[in-house]
């Protein structure tokens, strides 16, 4: 009796496999004090371990490498290497075969073959390769896409015009990363310093130490200081209003060095608003000597874009700080958008951190005033006596 062999549907086959680099095996350490029970037992073991690095044993990662189980997961900012194989599983010719390769997103349809010439024959047993590549820069239809870090922003406004941020970053995916690079690329308002080093001996080391490894599920915080630049600075009108500050650039990689990028949005705070007169301070001592004059240097600004003001100053004494000088001062007329200092003298009275107070601000043209306390503080210690032999 003859069987027919079942007749084949299609005379390719096709095969998408996913290109990863292998994982570093990790193991979890169990290990005891001397003194417990099992003694040496468990750090025996573990050096016997083939897995585990010699000298470093308690360390979860290994020496060895692991190879995919699965498809895997893929990180918005990494790249997705994909393998394309067309093979001809039957015993005819086939021609003129053309393999193209589409990624869908949510907003648009990208072409990944790497050519769009069409093969002119593929014979029994034979196939066609390739490999796409394709860094992914949004989140979306992607059922593949993960989100592999977290990313918190705060912003704290200085008492000058210096604007702080803390970017809080986590790692979110299962394995260590290293980051390479966290920066802040500031806004054409600002300069921006990086305070995540300290200087010893001529130089700069991280706060973080020499590895710049992050564990899964941990957060850094890296903080950075942001100044406007003097011609933005000059406009009082800057100072008002929503502000772009810029936008965070990190960098890291994975595994056996498999990169990934992600870059914010640009990064907006809301900047206090200081009315139509702002005082600011740009010389105070940090400390004095208590009952000894010491000087400080206020900033008066016109915030108002339209308008003059004709202002006049009063100082008010408290319990502990006195001021030295005449108050109810002409300070003469101040037009819109500009600035005057004011060197000012005081004395105190009471040891210890103090609290500059006291200080009013007329508009003789509205009849408004404008009261400023708690404008700066500093540490009033006691003279030193010298005593003579």
């Amino acid at each position: 009796m003859e069987v027919n062999p079942p007749k084949q549907e299609h005379l390719l086959a096709l095969k998408v496999m996913r290109l990863t680099k292998p994982t570093l095996f990790t193991n979890i350490p169990v290990t005891c004090e001397e003194k417990d029970l099992p003694g040496d037992l468990f750090n025996q073991l573990m050096k016997d371990d083939p897995s585990t690095v010699n000298g470093a044993e308690i360390l979860m990662l290994g020496e060895m490498l692991t190879l995919p189980q699965n498809f895997g997961n893929i990180f918005l900012g990494e790249t997705f290497s994909s393998y394309i194989s067309v093979h001809n599983d039957s015993n005819q010719v086939v021609k003129d075969i053309l393999v193209k390769a589409d990624l869908q997103t949510s907003s648009q349809r990208l072409n990944l073959s790497a050519s769009n010439a069409a093969v002119a024959e593929l014979k029994p047993d034979c196939c066609i390769d390739d490999v796409i590549h394709h860094e992914v820069k949004e989140i979306g239809t992607h059922i593949l896409v993960l989100k592999p870090l977290d990313v918190k922003t705060k912003f704290y406004n200085a008492e000058t015009d210096e604007v702080f941020l803390e970017a809080q970053i986590q790692n979110i995916t299962t394995s260590p990363m290293f980051m390479e690079k966290v920066s802040l690329e500031p806004s054409m308002m600002y300069n921006v310093t990086e305070l995540n080093s300290v200087n010893q001996a001529g130089e700069c080391i991280s706060t973080f130490g020499s590895r710049g490894y992050l564990q899964p599920m941990d957060t850094r915080q890296y903080l950075y200081c942001l100044k406007p630049k003097k011609e933005f600075a000059e406009k009082a009108g800057i100072i008002k209003g929503v502000t772009v500050i810029g936008k965070l650039d990190i960098v890291w990689k994975t595994n056996l060095g498999e990169r990934g990028r992600l870059q914010t949005s640009q990064l907006q705070r809301m900047a206090p608003g200081y009315g139509d007169v702002r005082l600011s301070l740009e010389a105070i001592p940090d400390t004095v000597n208590l009952e000894e004059p010491f000087h400080i240097t206020c900033k008066i600004t016109n915030c108002s874009s339209e308008r003059t003001m004709d202002l006049v100053l009063e100082m008010c004494d408290t319990s502990s700080v006195h001021w030295c000088g005449i108050s109810g001062r002409q300070l003469g007329k101040l037009h819109p958008s500009s600035s005057l200092c004011l060197a000012l003298t005081l004395l105190s009275s009471v040891q210890g951190l103090q609290s500059v107070s006291g200080l009013r601000l007329t508009d003789t043209f509205l009849k408004r005033t404008y009261e400023y306390d708690d404008i700066a503080q500093v540490c009033v210690v006691s003279a030193a006596v010298e005593v003579e032999a």
